[in-house]
């Protein structure tokens, strides 16, 4: 099996790549990880990995700069049901679209939008920053192992809004409820970053690459 973790200069490359490596060296699977620079490498990979980080419209501009990625990643992952997850505002991009910046168009994979978050008072603090609870929903095998109310670690300003509830893997509260994961059939995304979770943040990468759609 081999896992492949796009670069397009968003996202934190190294931490998820080494997290993958250390995630795939416990289990007792022979897995490549590898990072993928070019679409057409995207024809050797069994799951797709993308990170994310920054400004929605950024990192939309920079996938649309590798040439042939956005096409290729619709045929592999719409058409060919290829595992997929996208953490933070990899995530986010699955979204038709965001205002973040502006208006700008998401890869439209799940019907949703993403909008800045509003503070609620005075001492909430945007982005929202640190270790929150989720509450994810139960049979789920990427929550496989993990405990309920597990912590995870999240960095964002904006947030995924979902128009269909079914698409809600897991929320956390801030001030509010927040979708911290979504996912329908074989493509999943995180707000949070299973790369600096810890314990429970490699659980749920084992159990990515273990998952069968």
């Amino acid at each position: 099996m081999i896992v492949g973790i796009i670069d397009y200069g968003s996202g934190n490359i190294r931490s998820v790549h080494k997290s993958f490596e250390k995630a795939a060296s416990v289990l007792s699977l022979p897995i490549q990880v590898r990072i993928v620079n070019y679409a057409d490498q995207l024809n050797n990979v069994d799951k797709i990995v993308l990170p994310g980080q920054g400004a929605f419209s950024d990192c939309m501009k920079n996938l649309k700069s590798k040439k042939n990625m956005i096409n290729l990643l619709n045929k592999k992952v719409i058409n060919e049901k290829k595992e997929f997850l996208g953490i933070c505002v990899g995530m986010q991009l699955l979204a038709r679209e965001s205002s973040e910046h502006g208006y700008c168009e998401g890869l439209s994979w799940l019907n949703g939008k993403v909008k800045k978050m509003e503070p609620l008072n005075k001492n909430m603090k945007i982005p929202h920053m640190g270790w929150n609870s989720i509450f994810y929903k139960e049979n789920h095998s990427l929550f496989k192992n993990i405990k309920k109310e597990e912590d995870f670690y999240f960095v964002h300003s904006y947030e995924f809004v979902s128009s269909e509830k079914e698409n809600i893997l897991a929320s956390t509260t801030y001030g509010k409820k927040l979708v911290a994961a979504v996912g329908k059939g074989n493509i999943v995304g995180t707000q949070f970053h299973p790369e600096k979770s810890q314990k429970a943040g490699m659980q749920f990468i084992k159990n990515f690459i273990e998952w069968k759609a």
